[in-house]
């Protein structure tokens, strides 16, 4: 049996020499310039063409975890991009005299929509003031009663002329209020009574009722004589108005028309105006009329006709900088989309104009809206309407629930504005792939993907950008300056996030939390920089806030209530190590792995997976046991074994396959019958062929049991096994570290499954000779010998079955 290889301390973490960074603190690092974002050549050269591209249909999806920074770089290119664009039009909404419910998009250049708003306002109070007093002007006055001096002269030469002919045929024309009247008259010209005209002899009664018809003809065709002549004063009296009114209007307005004469539809906008100005003369003759007499009770106010001509600034970029990045962190659908306001006004909801708001899509037209693509996609209809919006390239105001049929009311519908934005989702990659394969809306739309690189290689020029960039953030948030120890501290702790030595991690955010806790306590101590003991005090602090289940686990192990093993020897048992994801905090534990092995045809039986505690992946793991002792065992016989597999007070799901070499193990123990050393715990994954595989979380599985074997005694006889794959993954704690050093704990990499069982039993795993044959001794003899009692077992019951 050859002598296994164990790890060199230096082999199991990447140490920093403070000299070997040649500066004394980060202040030295301030005169050389740092790149805005540290290693993400991919992602910005991705979002940087999308963002440069000025079709409407390519928008981006970037892809990066919270941790990676990804919405500081997002929004740090954005806004890059955006400072070299030019300022985006304003919008305002106008009353429609049109159609009132369908209100108007003016588009005007930044800053515009303030003047235009400021212009409006002063325009119809200045008409308010000057139309009044235009119509008490002595000119208007005088025009006027000439006209009703005229149609006075008019009506009473009308009247003159019928009662002459009345009077000449012997009647009398009277005329009241009520109307007028014609009466026969007596020789003296008094008026005759009804009796006076029953006396008369009839043929006079006669004469007297032809000729009343005939001067009742005459009189109506006087009355619609004067009717037209009271419509034609009534039509002048009006066209004396509107001239008046006319030249008061022009003269004001045709200082805005000239103003906005650029822009056609401010311009009829404004001709709009000045017709209904003129339509409403009356609402401005009484705009300066006194206060109203109080009521003992509220009375809802008359609809003031002046509210039509204000000026909703819907978006105004009068302060804006280039082009708008807008951040929405709250994608609520009238967040998004805007919203039509209501007030409630004696029990009724009432809106008009005015009360239109502008969403987060029109205040990023012409620029960037940046949303996390999880949010939007849990607030409702939202992904929906932003995917009909771009496509239509409208962004329409409207009601949710109306939209859904929720209800129908008579409310506002204005007209769309044009979307011209660019849209930036923000997710992670499986929720990427998700779109992507399940939302052809997706993949029409958001063509551009910028993916976020969780690490970048550790090399000298990379490790300085790294360093450049904690100095500039230490200056930024005025934090105090990092000692050439505590850098070279933070590399080292660069790397274990990253989980290699030859890696930087790129989850910036982490370090940078990690230093802000140091300045406390470095600040607490006096201290003039933060140094790797202040760095370390911060890791160990928060690993104490955090690892109250760890520290439960390990209690119980050590009080005997999870039981684990960790000297001696066993058969068929066998410390698995697992490590716990809380999403803040990973931590590893051993797990006691325990095979039992009888004669049957079931194979290997995963009891885990019976209990439906077994994930898919560590299914596949425990089948690959069978093909592994197919492989190497039953070319000669049949395998009629039944193994049962167990992970010994494992209550909840078991998922992954890198305990699956150390199942291997416990069932070669059990099948040979050769004890396990139980101070030696494994991880690591195997293929059919006995090749032992890289896994993850191997930093944390073997600090795990290494704190379990700490606090009960090292021995000097404990370790673990990891895959050779998994060296260069090596960032443990320098306590282990330490124990290595004084040969009391021990790491061994292996490749195959030969070299593991060595190692945990002690004797040789046997190589099989010409003839197929392990030589005797060995642990892969005594398999094979167990594996063919069985197989012969099961036939001799199966030829007594035969005679009975």
């Amino acid at each position: 049996m050859a002598e296994r290889r164990e790890l060199s301390p230096q082999e199991l973490r990447l140490t920093v020499r403070p000299e070997e960074l040649g500066v004394k603190s980060s202040e030295d690092l301030l005169t050389e310039e740092p790149a805005p974002i540290m290693a993400q050549e991919r992602a910005i050269s991705a979002l940087s063409l999308g963002l440069r591209l000025e079709d409407p249909d390519v928008h981006i999806y970037v892809a990066g975890e919270v941790e990676q920074g990804v919405t500081y770089l997002t929004r740090v290119l954005t806004e890059e991009e955006a400072r070299r664009r030019p300022r985006p039009s304003d919008w305002c909404y106008v009353y429609n005299f049109e159609d009132p419910d369908r209100p108007l998009p003016l588009e005007l250049p930044a800053g515009r929509g303030r003047e235009f708003k400021k212009d409006m306002e002063n325009l119809i109070r200045i008409l308010r003031e000057r139309l009044p007093e235009a119509f008490e002007d002595e000119r208007y006055v005088q025009k006027k009663e000439a006209i009703l001096k005229e149609f006075n002269k008019q009506r009473a030469q009308i009247f003159e002329a019928l009662e002459q002919k009345v009077k000449a045929e012997g009647f009398i024309l009277n005329v009241e209020p009520m109307g007028m009247m014609i009466i026969p008259a007596k020789p003296d010209g008094t008026p005759m009574t009804p009796q006076d005209v029953q006396n008369l002899p009839e043929e006079e009664k006669e004469r007297l009722k032809a000729k009343s018809r005939e001067l009742q003809q005459e009189m109506n065709a006087t009355v619609r004589q004067i009717q037209k002549l009271e419509k034609d004063l009534h039509e002048a009296l009006k066209n004396l108005d509107r001239e008046v009114a006319s030249q008061v209007i022009e003269t004001h307005l045709q200082d805005l028309r000239h103003k906005y004469a650029a822009y056609t539809p401010v311009v009829e906008y404004l001709e709009a105006v000045a017709r209904d100005i003129l339509e409403h003369l009356d609402e401005f003759r009484q705009a300066q009329a006194g206060p109203q007499p109080p009521f003992s009770m509220p009375m809802p106010p008359r609809e003031p006709i002046f509210l039509r001509y204000e000026v909703n600034l819907f978006v105004d970029h009068s302060e804006t900088q280039g082009a708008p990045v807008v951040f929405e962190s709250n994608p609520t659908y009238p967040r998004l989309f805007g919203a039509i306001e209501r007030k409630a006004q004696f029990g009724a909801l009432l809106t008009d104009f005015t009360m239109l708001r502008a969403g987060s899509l029109h205040r990023a037209n012409d620029g960037f809206l940046i949303v996390r693509a999880l949010d939007l996609l849990r607030n409702f209809y939202c992904w929906e309407t932003l995917k009909r919006i771009i496509k239509s390239r409208k962004i329409f105001l409207e009601d949710l629930g109306e939209q859904l049929g929720l209800f129908t009311t008579k409310t506002l519908r204005p007209k769309p504005i044009p979307f011209r934005a660019k849209v930036i989702l923000i997710g992670d990659l499986f929720l990427y792939h998700l779109l992507y394969t399940y939302d052809e809306g997706f993949r029409e739309l958001f063509k551009i993907k910028a993916p976020l690189e969780e690490w970048v290689d550790r090399t000298e020029e990379r490790t300085r950008e790294f360093l450049r960039t904690v100095a500039l953030m230490v200056k930024r948030k005025g934090l105090l300056p990092v000692s050439a120890d505590g850098l070279a501290w933070l590399v080292e702790y660069s790397c274990e996030l990253a989980g290699r030595k030859d890696k930087l991690t790129l989850k910036l955010p982490e370090i940078f939390d990690t230093l802000r806790e140091a300045d406390f306590w470095a600040r607490q101590a006096g201290s003039l920089y933060i140094t790797a003991e202040h760095l370390e005090k911060a890791k160990e602090e928060r690993r104490r806030r955090l690892s109250l289940l760890e520290d439960r686990i390990q209690e119980f192990i050590l009080k005997d209530l999870i039981r684990i093993r960790t000297t001696g020897e066993e058969v068929g048992s066998i410390n698995g190590l697992s490590v716990y994801d809380l999403g803040d905090y990973r931590f590893g534990r051993p797990t006691r792995i325990t095979v039992n092995v009888s004669l049957g045809k079931e194979g290997v039986i995963n009891i885990e997976r019976e209990a439906e505690l077994s994930g898919k992946i560590h299914t596949k793991g425990v089948m690959i046991l069978s093909g592994f002792l197919r492989e190497r065992f039953v070319q000669d016989k049949p395998l009629t074994l039944s193994a049962t597999l167990c992970f010994e007070q494992s209550y909840g799901m078991v998922e992954g396959d890198s305990a699956s070499s150390a199942e291997l193990f416990a069932l070669l123990s059990a099948l040979s019958g050769v004890p396990i050393k139980q101070g030696i715990a494994v991880t690591g994954s195997v293929s059919q062929k006995g090749e032992i595989q890289p896994v993850g979380g191997v930093n944390e599985k073997i600090e795990g049991f290494f704190r379990v074997c700490a606090e009960r005694g090292l021995t000097g006889q404990q370790g673990v096994i990891i895959p050779e794959a998994n060296v260069d993954d090596l960032m443990l704690p320098k306590e282990v570290v330490e124990a290595v050093e004084k040969d009391l704990f021990h790491i061994w990499p292996i490749r195959r499954v030969e070299e593991g069982i060595e190692i945990l039993t002690g004797r040789p795993a046997g190589e099989p000779g010409p003839d197929g044959r392990y030589p005797e001794g060995t642990v892969f003899y005594l398999v094979d010998q167990r594996l063919r009692e069985l197989a012969e077992r099961a036939r001799e019951f199966a030829k007594e079955k035969e005679k009975s």
